[in-house]
């Protein structure tokens, strides 16, 4: 075992380390992103027991699952939107994976969404946490905590009104910046889909999707516990399902937390 390595590992068994789960529990409640019903829906997550230690077989527990690959807590590629359609590295499978992890910069935007549903991050709001925490740096993920994942219910994780979702999230500028002056991994939020609920009315419209897939970035969803991560200092591993020519998929999504100084 390396130096590197080693340190890790001793880190890790002194609980110098702390992991903490960013991941949500699949299981046939859990909330898929609703569209207008002109457009194909995604599946919802369900699971049909194969076996339990019975005479389908005797010493064996298993079950088959379906569900969209977009559902729970959940990677995008950028081949999920068409402006990363043609990346050849751009597919679950195909992706380098290198990239799987990646340091963390934790932007806490609770106290505005606790205000208004709607809230949208903007570049005012990413150079004051830079002013504070430091320059954003090449290839971190960028995560926007919300507290959203607290919403249990999931008529009110999904927020759904008569103009569409109230669901905060990054204005087109927010994503700008981060995709091309940042050149950040990818961007990360607690709610459903990695846009706000709004987007469809931007310019470009969904530009989570648009401009960040377009750059190569990836996209996470439905995060939770963003409340236990520090502003910077964390680290994320990230690694999809490998699915041939996958848009993406659900994941177990973890954080190392140096607790060294605690």
């Amino acid at each position: 075992m390396s130096g590197v390595l080693k340190k890790l590992a001793k880190a890790l068994s002194k609980n110098e380390i702390e992991i903490v789960d960013l991941t949500q529990t699949l299981h046939p409640g859990t909330p898929v992103i609703q569209l207008p019903p002109n457009f194909a829906p995604s599946a919802p997550f369900s699971m049909s027991e194969i076996s339990r230690y019975d005479d389908r077989g005797p010493a064996w527990y298993w079950n088959n699952l379906a569900m969209g690959e977009h559902t729970g807590t959940h990677f995008d590629a950028p081949i999920h939107w068409i402006s990363g359609k043609d990346l050849k590295d751009g597919a679950t499978d195909t992706v380098r994976p290198q990239r799987f992890m990646a340091p963390a910069c934790v932007i806490d935007c609770s106290k505005d969404a606790a205000k208004d549903e709607k809230f949208l991050l903007t570049p005012k709001h990413i150079l004051a946490w830079e002013k504070e925490h430091g320059t954003i740096p090449k290839g971190a993920w960028v995560l926007m905590r919300t507290d959203w994942s607290k919403r249990t219910d999931p008529a009110k994780f999904l927020n759904m009104k008569e103009d569409g979702p109230h669901v905060p999230g990054p204005n087109a500028d927010a994503v700008r910046l981060l995709a091309e002056e940042r050149d950040v991994n990818g961007w990360g939020v607690e709610a459903v889909g990695t846009d706000a609920g709004q987007a469809f009315a931007f310019e470009p419209p969904f530009p989570a999707h648009a401009l960040m897939h377009g750059s190569n970035k990836f996209g996470l969803a439905s995060l939770c516990n963003l409340d236990r991560l520090p502003p910077t200092g964390a680290m994320i591993i990230a690694a999809p399902l490998k699915i041939q020519n996958g848009s993406g998929s659900p994941l177990r999504v973890i954080a190392l937390v140096d607790r060294s100084d605690d």
